[in-house]
């Protein structure tokens, strides 16, 4: 999921979208990618495009770029530009954020849907977000295409590497070469390294650095367990929810939030989750991102009318489930040295913090953020 700037007059979009680094959710870690393409070209006929590939994807020779039904949509300013006709949440927001052993005071941040209206509870909600363009899609541009597809839909192998020579050609768009070094390969995963302490108490997250890594950001999410307010905490030294930031950021983007304290420099290892915020709660849910640097380039190299503009962009994206005191020593989540691992990689109905993350996403569905 990446973007190409599309210029004026006959400036193609060319992206290799959603470089994207390991994920490491429940089920392990796995590698992603996903390429889009726009042109003002026309399609014909028989529209053909392709990306070849360098050797070391181990996927073969090319990936075919598959054109996209044009879609009637609403950008995510348009839908929230009326949120008095959504239907109005239920219940209360409580926002912590720091990397603090207490919680600090002024905290927490409360966003009550009973006392506000649905256009300030979506604006306390919305938070901080990415500047830029928005990523090519069906009706964006003249022609669309994509990878993975119908077509061609297989899985990135756990080897693969993006090092090498990149080369988009195809019947409605110009030919577009590029080379990917080391710093826009595929990232390392998220590891967390450690995990001190549990719902009940000061909780110390750990993680192993990702030496591509230019910035991180943290959020836990989970309910008080009684009276229906949802909990949310972030790394953040000023008060944010999140939501906007648990994506890809632009580089530029990134280090202005961490000059702004928002998100965590590189070089940062740990961070606690307050005592007492899910104190509670069953379990609550940790969600952590590490944003890789953008390349962004134009084919070809240093014309005065670039015939394609290309945007590469990284992410590497993890989450744990900690446990609540009532799951403390259960059979369900497993432990080791590291000081009191909580998380499950096996199917489990789902817990208080599951069903409090379904309940914030349908929240988060009424103002389209």
């Amino acid at each position: 999921m990446g973007e190409a700037a599309s210029g004026g007059g006959g400036l193609m979009g060319g992206l290799i979208g959603g470089l994207v680094g390991n994920s490491m959710g429940m089920s392990g870690v796995q590698k992603s990618l996903i390429l889009q393409l726009n042109s003002p070209l026309s399609l014909p006929s028989d529209p053909q495009a392709r990306h070849d590939i360098p050797r070391a994807m181990n996927m073969g020779d090319n990936l075919p770029l598959i054109p996209a039904q044009k879609e009637v949509y609403k950008s995510s300013t348009e839908q929230y530009s009326n949120p008095e006709q959504a239907e109005k949440p239920k219940g209360r927001i409580l926002i912590y954020w720091g990397c603090d052993e207490n919680v600090p005071a002024g905290q927490p941040r409360i966003l009550d849907a009973a006392r506000m209206s649905p256009a300030e509870f979506g604006r306390g909600m919305m938070g901080r977000h990415g500047s830029g363009p928005q990523p090519p899609s069906p009706g964006s541009a003249a022609a669309y295409a994509d990878w993975p597809n119908k077509v061609n839909d297989k899985r990135v192998p756990s080897d693969a590497s993006l090092l090498g020579d990149h080369f988009i050609h195809g019947n409605f768009s110009p030919d577009i070469r590029l080379g990917i070094g080391r710093q826009q390969d595929f990232m390392a995963p998220v590891e967390f390294d450690g995990v001190k302490g549990d719902t009940s108490a000061s909780v110390l997250l750990r993680w192993k650095a990702i030496p591509t890594s230019i910035g991180y950001f943290v959020m836990a999410t989970g309910s008080d367990g009684k009276g229906g307010d949802t909990i949310i905490w972030t790394s953040s030294r000023q008060p944010d929810t999140g939501w906007g930031l648990m994506d890809y950021l632009p580089t530029p983007d990134v280090q202005r939030f961490i000059k702004e304290k928002v998100v965590l420099p590189a070089d940062t290892t740990e961070c606690a989750i307050p005592k007492g915020i899910f104190g509670a709660s069953q379990g609550a849910m940790v969600q952590m991102i590490a944003y890789g640097e953008d390349l962004n380039t134009v084919w070809p190299p240093k014309p005065k009318t670039p015939d394609a503009a290309v945007k590469v962009r990284l992410k590497s994206t993890g989450m744990l489930m900690l446990a609540g005191r009532e799951e403390r020593g259960g059979g369900g989540s497993s432990s080791d040295t590291s000081g009191g691992r909580s998380y499950s990689s096996q199917p489990r109905e789902k817990s208080e913090a599951d069903k409090t993350l379904d309940a914030v996403k349908k929240i988060k569905g009424l103002f389209s953020f």
